[in-house]
């Protein structure tokens, strides 16, 4: 029980940090103690009881292994609606953003995040069986294609293939095998992890080109259209007995039709509150504090506005 509890307190922190990358650069520390606490309680925890814990829609038989939904989902909704409260940085106005300073740094903690993810999937099993090893080789195919299918769309529309892209793609894979690590094989990881490339690729050009939403880690085309198009693909080729299926959570016996259906209410009905809940959550704190650093600030940098600490000397 201590270990389990222990196991889901990593499922707990680890949904408000993801949010974190979408506001980077303009909000007050305190504002994100304060909201990543009643967004943790308010907003994650409901939602991992209705799922996980014996709620109404787990019992109405939404299938989520490791955190499609709960995690992904609920994170990237979130990021969409704080990067719309709180708009653009002063350098995304101008046009002037600046691509990650160290793709070293990058790459080291994309490798850890990486073998991470094998704890989070292959643990959702509960046991070191063969479910936890199938969730753990099917993690590795979707995140291997992910990179690869990014990098591939880099290549042919700028003529070379980065690093960063191919770290964002690996993420993308991550998130969209997710949900579906207990209950695809090989197969189904394969198309999973391909379709995350693409999919998540052109979602960031989306949101960050047509739509000018400042998400700056592109926490909802990454986490959050990957993690609900995982919940997609679980219906779809989530059978058991199936080439691109195998393991332990399977699909309703009704068929791929009946378990999309409820699949989808499921993404709805915790979009919807995830949405609702955290643009009042940041209501309420506004009403409190000022969420948005000044102008000042920004221009500063938050290491030395907020911190007095720099990453580097100069």
């Amino acid at each position: 029980e201590v270990l389990f509890a222990m196991f889901q307190m990593t499922f707990a922190i680890i949904t408000p940090a993801l949010i974190i990358g979408a506001y980077v650069e303009r909000i007050k520390f305190s504002v994100v103690l304060l909201f990543s606490s009643f967004w943790l309680l308010i907003v994650y925890c409901p939602v991992a009881y209705w799922v996980w814990g014996g709620g109404f829609l787990g019992q109405m038989g939404v299938k989520d292994f490791a955190g499609g939904i709960v995690v992904h989902t609920t994170a990237g909704v979130g990021a969409l609606v704080i990067a719309l409260v709180l708009g653009k940085r002063n350098s995304f106005r101008k046009n002037n953003l600046t691509p990650p300073h160290n793709p070293v740094l990058t790459m080291i903690g994309a490798s850890m995040l990486w073998v991470g993810w094998f704890g989070f999937n292959g643990g959702s099993a509960l046991a070191a069986d063969l479910t936890a090893s199938k969730a753990i080789l099917v993690t590795h195919i979707a995140a291997s294609l992910g990179a690869f299918s990014w990098i591939l769309i880099e290549w042919v529309r700028f003529g070379k293939p980065s690093l960063v892209g191919m770290v964002t793609g690996m993420v993308a894979g991550l998130a969209t095998i997710t949900p579906a690590s207990g209950t695809v094989g090989p197969g189904g990881a394969l198309l999973i992890g391909l379709l995350a490339g693409f999919i998540c690729f052109y979602a960031t050009q989306m949101v960050k080109s047509t739509f000018e939403i400042d998400d700056s880690l592109d926490v909802f085309p990454v986490h959050g259209v990957g993690g609900i198009l995982g919940i997609i693909m679980l219906a779809i080729v989530g059978d058991p007995n199936g080439f691109l299926g195998s393991g332990a959570s399977g699909i309703s016996d009704d068929g791929v039709m009946a378990q999309l259906l409820i699949q989808l209410q499921g993404v709805l009905v915790i979009g919807i509150w995830t949405l609702v809940v955290t643009y009042i959550i940041l209501r309420v704190l506004n009403m409190f504090t000022e969420i948005r650093v000044s102008e000042e600030g920004e221009e500063e940098g938050l290491d030395v506005y907020e911190h007095n600490e720099q990453g580097y000397s100069l």
